[in-house]
């Protein structure tokens, strides 16, 4: 079966409300590790997850950081109407481009109340900050507004740490509380820019590195800055009519070096938004093998093209091939975004294994979780619920082999 033919109706499984985990636990590398190799399911705790993994280990981390993107602005009746900021609008290259933007900027928006925004400008104020906003333009599935501010010494960035909150997974159904400031953050979260934690690598500690590294066991950083897509329900009945949601990835020339080194060995990925960096970049190669000159705008990675570029090309050729391009174009840091979509019949060619929470039902991340385990991914779900680990975001998670070829 092609991955456009599945039905999402059979990726579905019923999550009580109670098993969602509503607060993080007090110590982040107390949570539970679900460990999942060769059919074999066991119990651990991150804390020990030094002793789950091979000593010649590279793990993969996305250092995206959690703006505050959600804001308030009062209307002249007093009433308050919420932006959602999702992602630079696409006069900017890239995120880190915009969010340094000072006195104005261009932003796609999700807006609460849209219908009942009849002013001109809305705005919003903290100590002698005042940020207004505008609507330009109506789209598809949101809204391009115009913000600017009266203190143009500050970035957009700083605007929003001022001004803005930070915005909890809507499943969790409650407001952000003074906690989520630090823990809905990794703490090796470094570039601005997403909307969404890359909620595997919550569970880190410093603590937990240091075992990782006593180990011998490396680590290195992507960036794939989370959109507001990553909680986008499929709605339609097979795969193929989803649509899925591009986000912007960062990659330097050192990352993918010290990728090909480890090949031959065990790279294992902290997160889908890692995985999905790492995977992306082999088919950035293969694309390359295919065009060597191919521009830098046409190196981005399609919802299906990862199921129709020829499938026979060694990882380390790729990687090799995008690398030598990178360099040709004297590129040293890759900005580009990626819409892969990863489900069953899709093979890893970087990744062994993936660290990650549990998923909702339906969505494009179980799809991912039974493109790695196959239909044993109802078998880990089944323990999970059963032996009560704690669902999505702030719940505990699991360490994934793949199944052998």
């Amino acid at each position: 079966m092609l991955p456009q033919e599945i039905l999402i109706k059979e990726y579905t499984y019923h999550l009580p409300e109670e098993r969602i985990a509503i607060h993080p636990l007090p110590e982040r590398d107390r949570s539970k590790l679900l460990v999942y190799k060769s059919g074999k399911i066991d119990e651990h705790t991150y804390a020990q997850l030094a002793d789950c993994l091979p000593a010649d280990s590279l793990l993969v981390f996305n250092n995206t950081k959690v703006m505050a993107v959600r804001l308030h602005f009062t209307k002249h009746t007093g009433s308050t109407i919420e932006l959602f900021c999702l992602e630079p609008a696409d006069d900017y290259p890239d995120i880190t481009t915009a969010m340094l933007q000072k006195g104005k900027v261009l932003w796609k928006c999700l807006v609460g109340g849209a219908k009942k925004w009849k002013e001109e400008r809305l705005s919003c104020s903290k100590e002698n900050m005042i940020l207004t906003a505008k609507k330009v333009k109506q789209e598809k599935d949101y809204f391009i507004i115009e913000f600017e501010w009266n203190d143009t010494t500050l970035s957009f960035a700083d605007v929003l740490q001022l001004l803005g909150t930070i915005p909890l997974p809507p499943y969790l159904n409650r407001v952000a509380e003074q906690e989520d400031e630090e823990r809905y953050q990794t703490i090796y979260a470094k570039y601005n820019g997403s909307v969404a934690a890359p909620t595997a690598g919550l569970h880190f500690t410093e603590n937990l590195f240091e075992k990782l590294q006593a180990r011998g066991i490396q680590k290195d950083f992507v960036t794939l800055h989370v959109g507001a897509g990553t909680f986008k329900p499929v709605k339609t009945e097979s795969i193929a009519e989803h649509d899925m949601h591009a986000e912007f990835i960062e990659v330097s020339t050192a990352f993918i070096e010290h990728l090909i080194q480890y090949l031959p060995k065990t790279i294992v990925a902290v997160g889908t938004t890692s995985l999905r960096t790492i995977e992306s970049l082999y088919w950035m190669g293969v694309k390359v093998i295919g065009n060597e000159n191919i521009l830098a705008e046409n190196i981005s990675v399609m919802q299906w093209e990862a199921y129709h570029l020829p499938q026979d090309i060694t990882p380390a050729d790729a990687l090799q091939s995008l690398l030598n391009w990178m360099k040709k174009m004297q590129i040293e840091k890759l900005i580009t975004k990626t819409k892969i979509l990863i489900a069953p019949g899709y093979q890893l060619r970087i990744a062994k294994a993936l660290i990650t929470n549990f998923h909702q039902p339906q969505s494009t991340l179980l799809l991912l979780i039974a493109a790695i385990v196959g239909d044993d991914w109802k078998r880990i779900y089944a323990y999970a619920l059963a032996n009560d680990f704690r669902f999505l975001s702030y719940g505990d998670g699991s360490l994934l082999w793949k199944r052998e070829e």
